[in-house]
């Protein structure tokens, strides 16, 4: 993992606590004013477990440390259960979500596969516009089963696709905010679905951007 992008992305939430915590400091506060500023710092020390989680998920994956919790699971009943964490998200931005396809089986590791799922839907959430919806679609295609998400909106330039699913990798780093996280959810998805002998494609083009996983199908009366 490329230590300077580590320590570059640590640095800004660090930087931030230290400077937040010196100015509240620097002179009296009220009572109003030092909650602000203990609410503002829980947000970046969020941001900092969560980007240390991630690179500590990743360096495990790397090493062989994760092993899949193998289930027998309905890939679309997964995509459906995934998309319950989203509804109350969805509708504040007034964005639909839609599922449609195949029931198809797969062995995966279930919080794995969610994971993934998750990953790739608050992507699509936060870059479609308003009154729009995003598609997610399963079905099988020989022996393999493929999730689609698609969602409209601006397109990403075809020479940062190959690039999307390196670590720290953003499109426009002048636009990140903390709610964008680290750049560290895509390769993630990779990860997981590596480890799962399957690939993930993405293609952006006509105003869609469309991520297609594909994994190994379970034949229902296989053993």
């Amino acid at each position: 993992m490329d230590h300077f992008n580590i320590a570059h992305e640590l640095r800004t939430p660090l930087t931030n606590l230290a400077t937040q915590t010196q100015v509240g400091l620097g002179l009296a506060r009220t009572l109003e004013e030092y909650r602000e500023l203990l609410y503002s710092n829980l947000e970046e020390q969020e941001r900092l477990t969560k980007m240390v989680n991630d690179m500590l998920w990743l360096a495990q994956s790397e090493n062989g440390l994760l092993k899949p919790n193998w289930e027998l699971l309905d890939l679309r009943q997964e995509v459906e259960a995934t998309f319950e964490f989203f509804e109350a998200l969805a509708e504040d931005k007034k964005i639909t979500l839609a599922v449609g396809g195949d029931r198809v089986n797969v062995m995966a590791d279930r919080s794995m596969l969610r994971r993934v799922i998750s990953n790739l839907l608050s992507n699509a959430l936060r870059y479609t516009p308003e009154n729009e919806t995003i598609n997610v679609t399963v079905e099988g295609v020989g022996n393999q089963a493929q999730i689609t998400i698609e969602n409209p909106g601006q397109g990403i330039p075809e020479d940062h696709l190959p690039k999307l699913f390196d670590r720290f990798y953003r499109v426009d780093p002048s636009r990140q905010r903390q709610s964008e996280g680290a750049g560290l959810g895509l390769a993630i998805v990779k990860s997981i679905i590596e480890a799962h002998d399957g690939n993930v494609e993405v293609s952006s083009e006509m105003g869609t951007t469309r991520f297609v996983i594909s994994l190994p199908t379970h034949d229902k009366n296989a053993g």
